[in-house]
């Protein structure tokens, strides 16, 4: 049996949409990426587990303002603890900390720029247990117009580090010592596999996109495709707006908007030759 994805204090974790229909948002995602859902949730109370080779991948469960949108999740080792550092360094708790059962602990903030995020207190659900393979989450990354801002708020709830791709793939966010735990435990084959790529990538958990000034700040999720061209045609052919795609230096990506308004991103992943 295969260990159990745990995360680190400070790494995200684990995403879920919320959508006006839950069927038409099972229709899309199950005929994109694949998925199988079950409903893990209370009764009166759906939350559609998506999984992928039977391993947790990302939820759908209905949209309680209308809207429909992705959320990210941070693991924390206390939701109480770091819900409460969050309008000390200016931010927003627009959920106070509430149990999900036995699965575990969640709180909606909004940071200072605005760009809505969520903490995970892992219980029996510890997060995503299959990521960064087609069909999966890849990454998170948060656009936002004050990097320095960002930060200021970020690294005292969470440890956060930056470090620079270069100019063609931007900023990515590190947990120190999160390659290490991913080596003690599901993946001890990273560091030599990555041992051509920038020091601390093993450590990224997400990314930082620098948007025009006066700009809100979000978070955006980002899911694995083997082919971006041929995925966001099924995204469309399903109903969804292909809003623009790009490349980088390591990626071909496509942002899109599903049929019920949620925006996120495809990525197939082009690396260079790190040899």
């Amino acid at each position: 049996m295969a260990e159990t994805r745990t995360y680190p204090h400070g790494v995200t974790s684990w995403v879920d949409t919320e959508q006006p229909d839950l069927d038409a948002a099972r229709t899309f995602y199950s005929g994109l990426f694949g998925w199988r859902l079950a409903d893990a949730g209370p009764p009166g109370s759906p939350y559609l587990i998506a999984t992928l080779d039977g391993l947790d991948v990302a939820a759908i469960a209905p949209a309680t303002d209308g809207a429909a949108g992705w959320n990210t999740y941070v693991a924390v080792d206390d939701a109480e603890a770091t819900a409460a550092k969050v309008p000390i360094h200016g931010g927003t708790v627009t959920t106070m900390p509430t149990a999900a059962g036995p699965a575990g602990t969640w709180a909606a903030c909004v940071d200072p720029q605005g760009a809505a995020f969520r903490l995970w207190q892992a219980g029996r659900r510890p997060g995503a247990q299959l990521a960064n393979v087609p069909g999966s989450w890849n990454f998170s990354h948060l656009y936002t117009p004050d990097r320095t801002a960002a930060m200021a708020f970020y690294t005292p709830l969470f440890g956060w580090q930056t470090f620079d791709l270069g100019p063609d793939a931007g900023s990515m966010l590190q947990v120190p010592g999160y390659g290490d735990h991913l080596a003690a435990t599901v993946d001890p084959d990273i560091h030599e596999r990555q041992a051509g790529a920038p020091p601390g990538f093993a450590d990224v958990t997400a990314g930082l996109v620098l948007t025009e000034p006066g700009t809100p700040a979000r978070w955006q999720v980002v899911f694995s495709v083997a082919d971006r061209d041929a995925s966001a045609a099924t995204a469309a052919g399903l109903g969804a707006t292909v809003l623009e795609t790009s490349e980088n230096k390591w990626s071909r990506v496509a942002m899109i908007r599903d049929p019920q308004g949620a925006e996120l991103t495809l990525s197939q992943f082009t690396p260079p030759d790190l040899g």
